[in-house]
């Protein structure tokens, strides 16, 4: 059973903790929004239910329209790290991504994070763009730097990934009041 703290309503959208009956329908929306990077189906179960608590789901409609997995890095507790976020077409423009990002870092599990960190590549702008335009809602510090390369960690057959870093001022919780 779901508690108020997991779930959240803004508008027609709801927002609220997966569980591992979503772990399918996460794995078809991941699979429509290319070209995000597709997990084995287990594992997005898994996200939904092991790390539940630091994953969003967006309902609009009764249907999964958004996912964010998300996890506290175990070598440093006062961050957050986004893996993923997607957006089915039918939900782009209303500015789900970002909501999205406020609804977790607004719960208690995330209240001691400090940062966002998430990687992204040079050439996905549209992450770039949800991203800045978060940290610009938060009135955050983003700053980023080449963090896995495409020869030392890829091999050669992945694009660099860039750790993108957003730095709080002030608790999210404080500024989502």
């Amino acid at each position: 059973m779901q508690t108020m703290q997991e779930t959240k309503t803004d508008g027609a959208v709801t927002f609220r903790k997966p569980v591992r009956e979503d772990g399918a329908a996460i794995w078809e929306l991941i699979r429509s929004c290319k070209p995000l990077d597709e997990n084995s189906m287990y594992a997005n179960l898994l996200q939904a239910d092991h790390f539940r608590d630091t994953c969003v789901v967006a309902l609009v409609d009764d249907e999964i329209a958004g996912w964010v997995s998300a996890y506290i890095t175990p070598q440093d507790p006062d961050s957050m790290f986004v893996w993923q976020v997607a957006v089915s077409e039918k939900a782009r423009g209303i500015g789900l991504g970002t909501r999205m990002l406020s609804a977790l870092m607004t719960r208690e599990e995330a209240s001691d994070c400090k940062r966002m960190k998430t990687t992204i590549t040079l050439d996905n702008d549209a992450s770039w763009a949800l991203f800045t335009k978060f940290a610009e809602k938060n009135n955050a510090i983003l700053d980023s730097e080449a963090h896995f390369t495409r020869d030392t960690h890829f091999n050669g057959e992945h694009a660099t990934e860039h750790m993108l870093t957003i730095t709080f001022r002030e608790a999210v919780q404080q500024s989502a009041a």
